[in-house]
């Protein structure tokens, strides 16, 4: 499994983003299933929405019901890991959406996410290991 931010999960269905055919092209070769989280999912449906309305919602709709990405869950009992990596890395900041991210690669022990935020380049999974950014310009 992969992890996958918000920004790629949006440009895969916006062609007018400089980064549409790259990720489009990764998502359609890459074998491992891509996992997000609502709160990214939701930043990605706004961005849809603002960008090109309903047509570009469903767009990114699909790729849930085609099961290309995945919801991770984040529990209640996750709640305190949220608020102290967003306390941890304040200086960056760190937002929630970027907090869920940290927790699901924790809880499912994943290291690889698409991301274009070079804030995971200094997030730590379990306050030490290093995510693998996957990197669309170099792969």
């Amino acid at each position: 499994m992969i992890l996958c931010d918000t920004a790629p999960l949006f440009c895969s269905v916006d062609k007018s983003q400089p980064r549409h055919q790259s990720v489009k092209s990764f998502i359609e070769n890459e074998p491992s299933s891509l996992i997000t989280t609502w709160a990214c999912f939701t930043e990605a449906m706004y961005l849809c929405l603002r960008r090109g309305g309903w047509s570009m919602q469903a767009k990114l709709g699909q790729l849930l019901l085609q099961k290309i990405v995945r919801i991770g869950s984040i529990e209640e009992k996750d709640y305190p890991r949220l608020l102290a990596l967003m306390e941890k890395y304040k200086d960056r900041p760190m937002d929630l959406a970027d907090a869920t991210l940290v927790v699901t690669a924790e809880n499912l022990k994943i290291k690889r996410i698409l991301t274009f935020d070079s804030d995971f380049f200094f997030y730590r999974i379990n306050d030490s290991e290093v995510f693998e950014v996957i990197d669309l310009y170099n792969p």
